[in-house]
């Protein structure tokens, strides 16, 4: 073969080759028209609950379709369920539930439409929990998040991630206690979602870390935080988590088990007596009984008993949400003072307080051993 005609082919095959960009590689033995590689990488895909896009009508009526229409959140026979739902509570309900977004809404965050409080958190969070695993991993991680309902939904991120190159996921549902309703329904969601992918990525779910010495540290200091900053100590601290219906408990689920040890860590390390932490369940829906006793209940009874400075922190939520933010700090907290009680505490989440982003960082390591 002339040189030339070696030249010419050479050219050619330069011509045929795709473009390489940024992160993409060649096969070191695949041809030069073989489409470029993703750099191989392991993604961590952090999951909370979800946020509507806005509290118009539209919108409300949107997220709240697809969260009460999960089967792990309401378990009732569909031909029962949906009628109720679609033509009762997703008519009145968005009126109601986007007024309450609306009184906690972030107006200067999240562009032109404003986002919600759990929205600009879990944006924090993320980019916190981002700089700590560049400074462990370097680019080798590549951190980001999703939410169960609403968006940006968990099909996407995970799509986002396989077109990044990465060969692993760790998905991470941000709920510290195990329940069906939420770490259970967010792992279906990513499940689901890698049905969708061709190549599938190797996947590993982060279980939940309830009793993890770091989380229980970092709940003790925002507490410890809290007081200090107070001229009365209160005479008790309610620990409000998340209610679920009693039936999932007698089914199995460990949700209670689980929120009743933290309480008691959490008492431990600060070192208080028995008694000094009261544990309640909030967000009641529906006819049937739930997990007891209710908190808007217990502030209310509190008060009566002549405890008239309490505190109330929400250990379940790792980010300040609707159920913090409008439920106990109004609809709680207004109950408690209606009965009598003087004065009244909100100790925020953990949010992206450094010890928390620390606890967080040492369960997703833990989680990638033997990855990296």
């Amino acid at each position: 073969m002339t040189d030339r005609r070696m030249t010419m082919l050479d050219a050619t095959r330069d011509q045929a080759a795709p473009t390489i960009r940024p992160g993409e590689g060649r096969l070191a033995h695949a041809p030069a028209s073989h489409p470029p590689v993703r750099q191989a990488r392991i993604g961590v895909l952090l999951a909370n609950l979800g946020t509507p896009d806005h509290y118009d009508y539209w919108s409300m009526r949107r997220y709240l379709n697809e969260f009460l229409s999960d089967k792990r959140v309401i378990d009732y026979a569909s031909w029962k369920w949906q009628p109720l739902l679609q033509l009762i509570i997703l008519t009145k309900r968005p009126f109601t539930s986007g007024a309450n977004y609306k009184s906690i809404w972030n107006h200067d965050k999240g562009g032109p439409k404003g986002e919600s409080p759990l929205m600009t958190i879990t944006k924090d969070q993320t980019s916190a929990l981002a700089a700590t695993l560049k400074d462990n991993f370097g680019d080798q991680v590549m951190v980001d998040f999703c939410m169960r309902y609403g968006n940006p939904s968990t099909a996407s991120k995970v799509r986002a991630m396989v077109a990044a190159g990465c060969e692993k996921i760790l998905f991470f549902p941000l709920y510290p206690h195990y329940a069906g309703a939420t770490s259970g329904t967010a792992n279906d969601a990513f499940f689901r979602a890698l049905m969708q992918e061709k190549r599938q990525p190797a996947a590993r779910t982060v279980a939940e870390y309830f009793d993890h010495p770091l989380y229980i540290d970092a709940l003790a200091r925002s507490v410890e935080r809290a007081y200090a900053q107070l001229d009365h100590r209160p005479d008790v601290l309610v620990a409000s988590y998340h209610g679920m219906p009693k039936r999932y408990l007698m089914s199995g689920d460990p949700y209670h088990c689980q929120c009743q040890k933290t309480s008691r860590l959490l008492r431990e390390r600060l070192g208080w007596d028995k008694g000094s932490i009261d544990t309640t369940f909030q967000s009641v829906f529906g006819p049937e009984e739930w997990l007891k006793p209710y908190t808007v209940e217990h502030v209310a009874e509190l008060a009566k008993q002549g405890k008239k400075r309490i505190a109330v922190m929400a250990p379940a939520f790792s980010a300040d949400c609707i159920e913090t933010l409008e439920e106990i700090n109004g609809e709680i907290r207004e109950a408690f003072e209606h009965a009598g009680g003087e004065s009244f505490t909100y100790i925020p989440c953990l949010n992206d307080d450094a010890a928390h982003i620390a606890a967080l960082a040492a369960v997703i390591r833990d989680n990638l051993g033997g990855w990296l």
